[in-house]
Order: structure tokens, then sequence, then C-alpha cells
């Protein structure tokens, strides 16, 4: 019988888009390749990304400075509301949120926790086998705040409020038997000063 063993999720927010976001900038494309060259020497085994151009390029460029990576188009690591909260679920100093769900529209509230729940089914929890196993998530800004919320057992409205920079990386590994463990967040020691908090509100410019 086959057991289960730990599995390492590395969640990267696509880097800089283009205003109409049909790609990424020069910066978003450096960015990229800099992730890369950082992973060279990980174990990874597969490039997941979503289908959206810039999380596209961004998972071809990582792919490029990779060896024998296998890359896979993934819906569920598309850019959507993962989860749309009620006013009741909100804590009083949270309810300005509502106002920014506003622009999602009737067919994304309802598709997006569909996708929700398929990205935890697909990403998430020990594997099957006795070898550890590490996949790479190109992905968007919503989805990593919602996996993070998740292996923190926060509350389910809580990827709401949780910012990533482009090309940030942020690891999560999950162990038979054990809880979810968040190993770092939103690290971008792999770019220079120039190319980081891309992605931020200006504010939060650090």
């Amino acid at each position: 019988m086959s057991g289960t063993a730990a599995r390492y999720l590395y969640l990267v927010r696509h880097g800089e888009a283009l205003p109409d976001e049909s790609g990424l900038t020069e910066h978003g494309r450096r960015q990229a390749v800099l992730l890369g060259q950082r992973l060279r020497d990980s174990p990874i085994s597969v490039v997941h990304h979503g289908p959206l151009p810039r999380a596209t390029q961004t998972a071809r460029l990582i792919k490029d400075q990779l060896d024998d990576v296998a890359l896979q188009a993934s819906e569920a690591a598309g850019d959507y509301p993962p989860h749309i909260p009620l006013r009741e679920e909100l804590p009083p100093e949270s309810a300005d949120f509502l106002r920014f769900l506003d622009q999602f529209t009737p067919p994304e509230r309802e598709r997006g926790p569909v996708l929700a729940r398929e990205a935890l089914e697909q990403f998430t929890g020990p594997v099957t086998g006795s070898e550890a196993r590490h996949e790479l998530v190109v992905t968007h800004n919503f989805l990593v705040g919602w996996l993070v919320r998740d292996a923190m057992d926060a509350p389910k409205w809580r990827w709401l409020g949780l910012n990533h920079g482009n090309a940030a990386l942020t690891v999560i590994r999950y162990a038979p038997g054990r809880p979810a463990a968040v190993l770092f967040y939103n690290d971008m020691r792999h770019l220079p000063a120039e190319l980081r908090w891309t992605g931020f509100p200006p504010e939060m410019h650090l």
C-alpha cells in the first residue's frame, strides 16, 4: 500500500503586466526570468499556470530557466474571486471590502467559488507515494491569498486584503499528519530594488 508524502507548493503571482493585460512588461519579463533563475536548483517537477496571457508568459519564462519540468495550464490557477462573503461574515472594520466586490459580475461570482474548490483539490494536501513533490503554480493575487488563508485555517473571506507582489514567491508545505505550514510569504529576494513591490498599491511599497 502506498503512503503519503509532503507536497511543497510554490506560489507565484505573474510578472508585471501591460496595461491591457495582453502580456508582460519588460519589467515583468525580467521578474519572471530572475525568479526562474532562483528556482533553478529547486526540485520542482511541474509548473502549473492560469490560462490568461500574463500568467502563461510568466510560466514559460520561468520554465526556460529550469531543467526537465512539465508545463500545465489549469483553469483553477486562473484569475477569479474565490469566495464572495455575505455582509455578516465581515467584521465591521472590513465592511469596505463589499464595495471592492461590486466589480464582479454574477457569472464571476458563481464560477469563482467552483474554481476555488478545484484549486484546493488540485494543489493542496500531501501527495500519494513515498517521495515529496515540489510544484509551482503561476497564478494571480486572489488565488495566492485564497491558498494562504486556507493553509492558516483563516475564515473564507480572509483572502481579501492579502496582497502579493509580481513574481514574489510563497511556499506552503503540506506534510502528512501535520497542519499546513507557510514557509515564507511574498519573498522578493531574487529581485533588485527597482523590480520589487510592483502589483502593490503605492502606499504599501516598503
